[in-house]
C-alpha cells in the first residue's frame, strides 16, 4: 500500500529505539533507564491525579510543571517549554529553530534521532567528525551554519564538554541557535541552563526519563530566551495543544520537588558507574570517560557484536551500534549493583572461554 505514501515518507529512515525484549530474568542494560524507581512523592502525586478530573483536558500550558522547573533551576517560567518527552521537544526545535537556509551541524557520532528529524522536516545538515578520542572539538564548528546541536554528555560516547567550551561556542555563533541536549547531565556534568540568561541563542533541553526515573511518563522540557520558547509554543499549538496529560504534569512537578530522592539515586548511579568502569578495565576493556548513566567500551581482542550475542545468551542485554567508527563498541547502561555484578561475571566467563 506504499503507493499512497508521500515523498517525505518514502525518503525517511526512521529512528530505531532500543530493544524492549520480553525475556525472563532479564538484566536489561541497553536503553539507559534508571535502575532505581521514581520519587515516592511523584508516585503519590500521580495517584492523587487519578480521578474524576481525568474527564477534563489538562492545562495546555502545564503551568504547575513549569513553576516547579522554574523554581528548581532559578529561571522564569516564561523561559520554559514542556513536551511529551525530550524527543518531542527536540522535534519542535528542529522544525521551529533549526530549519534554516544554512545546514545544521551536529557530531557524526551522536544521538541518531538528529538525522531522522532532518529527514522528516527536510533540513540540510552537516556532520562534524568527533576527534580521535571521541571528544567534541568546538573549533571544528567554526563554519557558517543554521544552528548547532549535540548532547552533553554526548551519546553514545558519554564524553562531557565543559561549560567554558560551550560558552566559547556561543560567543563564536551569535547569529545561530546552539541547542544543548542534556539528557544525561545529572550524572556528572554541569548544566548550561544558567548560561541561558546571558545568551539569547542558547536552548537547553532536558528529560525526566533518566535521572528522575520517569521514562514511562514521557516528560521533557527546554529552557531558553523567551523568543526561542515562543517559537516552540507556536509549533506545539499548531500540532498538539495538550502534549502532557494530567498525570504527567502532576508526577513530573512532584519529582522536581523531591531533591533528596533525585540526589540519592544520582549518587548511586555514579558510584556504580565508577565501580563498573574499574571492573571492565581490569578485564582488558577500553572504557571512555563517562559523565552519563552508561559506559562506552570496547575490547581489543574480542568482537563487540559477538560479545553482545554471548551476553544475550546469558539474558543480559547491552546496546551494539552497527555504525562506522564505533562498531566495536558496546554501550552499557549502569544498572543496580547486582546487575553490574552479573554483567562482570558473565563477561569474565565469556572472555575466559
Amino acid at each position: 500500500m506504499n503507493r499512497f505514501w508521500s515523498d517525505v515518507v518514502k525518503g525517511l529512515t526512521p529512528y530505531v529505539p532500543g530493544e524492549q525484549p520480553k525475556l525472563a530474568n532479564l538484566v536489561k542494560l541497553n536503553t539507559n533507564e534508571n535502575p532505581y524507581g521514581p520519587s515516592p512523592r511523584a508516585l503519590d502525586a500521580i495517584r492523587e491525579a487519578t480521578g474524576e478530573s481525568l474527564k477534563l483536558y489538562p492545562d495546555p500550558d502545564a503551568g504547575q510543571l513549569k513553576t516547579a522547573i522554574a523554581r528548581y533551576h532559578s529561571v522564569d517560567a516564561r523561559n520554559i517549554f514542556v513536551g511529551n518527552g525530550s524527543d518531542e521537544v527536540l522535534a519542535h526545535v528542529f522544525l521551529g529553530l533549526l530549519k534554516q537556509a544554512r545546514p545544521v551541524l551536529f557530531p557524526d557520532i551522536s544521538y541518531s534521532f538528529y538525522p531522522v528529524y532532518c529527514g522528516l522536516y527536510q533540513i540540510a545538515f552537516d556532520t562534524i567528525p568527533l576527534a580521535g578520542d571521541f571528544s567534541i572539538n568546538i573549533d571544528d564548528y567554526a563554519r557558517p551554519n543554521g544552528g548547532i546541536i549535540f548532547p552533553n554528555p554526548n551519546a553514545p560516547t558519554g564524553r562531557l564538554l565543559p561549560l567554558a567550551a560551550i560558552e566559547r561556542l556561543l560567543q563564536a555563533n551569535p547569529d545561530s541557535v546552539l541547542v544543548i541536549d542534556e539528557a544525561y547531565v545529572d550524572f556528572g556534568g554541569e548544566s548550561a541552563i544558567p548560561l541561558t540568561t546571558r545568551y539569547p541563542n542558547l536552548l537547553v533541553v532536558q528529560t525526566l526519563s533518566k535521572s528522575r526515573s520517569l521514562a514511562g511518563l514521557r516528560v521533557g522540557f527546554a529552557v531558553g530566551h523567551s523568543q526561542l520558547i515562543e517559537a516552540l509554543e507556536r509549533i506545539k499549538n499548531s500540532f498538539n495543544s495538550y502534549p502532557l496529560d494530567r498525570l504527567a504534569i502532576a508526577g513530573a512537578a512532584a519529582a522536581f520537588e523531591d531533591r533528596g530522592h533525585f540526589e540519592q539515586t544520582c549518587r548511586a548511579v555514579i558510584a556504580s558507574r565508577e565501580k563498573l568502569a574499574a571492573a571492565l578495565k581490569a578485564l582488558g576493556f577500553e572504557v571512555l570517560p563517562s559523565a552519563a548513566n552508561f559506559v562506552f567500551v570496547r575490547h581489543p581482542h574480542h568482537d563487540a557484536q559477538e560479545l553482545a550475542l554471548q551476553l544475550r545468551q546469558r539474558s543480559i542485554i547491552v546496546r551494539h551500534f552497527k555504525v562506522p567508527r564505533i562498531e566495536q563498541f558496546l554501550r552499557i547502561t549502569i544498572g543496580t549493583g547486582e546487575q553490574c555484578a552479573a554483567l562482570v561475571g558473565a563477561l569474565t566467563e565469556v572472555l575466559a572461554a
